[in-house]
């Protein structure tokens, strides 16, 4: 059973393998069957899609890093509001707020549902690699 403390500890595990680049840490984070969706397209991925946009960001975005605003842990997961920043090729800062909401079982995120404002993700798709 997922207490909050290793819903946490997953948490923290799961954003510190993205900014490290951390690919299998990443997909560990992951159960196999996982379904990761984002607002601004409305397409549900799998692990693998998801963890090709890990390698995007990484791309167009060098000191990639969380700044959590706030998280709330509950029975079958976890909810997290935070600021993705880093630096654009052109030495710019970017920052784009985005709230997740992650169900957990067994210790992994099945279900990861990201929301942004497509506003702030223009400057990274306008250096799509």
């Amino acid at each position: 059973m997922d207490t909050p403390s290793s819903i946490i500890e997953l948490a923290e595990r799961f954003l510190t393998a993205i900014m490290a680049k951390d690919i299998s840490g990443v997909r560990a984070a992951y159960a196999p069957d996982a379904r990761i969706w984002h607002n601004t397209d409305g397409v549900f991925q799998n692990v693998e899609d998801n963890i090709r946009g890990v390698h995007w960001i990484h791309k167009v975005l060098s000191n990639v890093h969380y700044e959590i605003k706030q998280r709330f842990v509950y029975a079958d997961g976890f909810v997290q509001e935070h600021i993705l920043r880093g630096t654009l090729a052109s030495g710019e800062s970017f920052a784009m707020p985005a709230c997740v909401i992650c169900t957990v079982q067994a210790g992994r995120i099945t279900s990861l549902c990201e929301y942004l404002d497509s506003a702030h993700v223009q400057p990274l798709l306008k250096r799509r690699a």
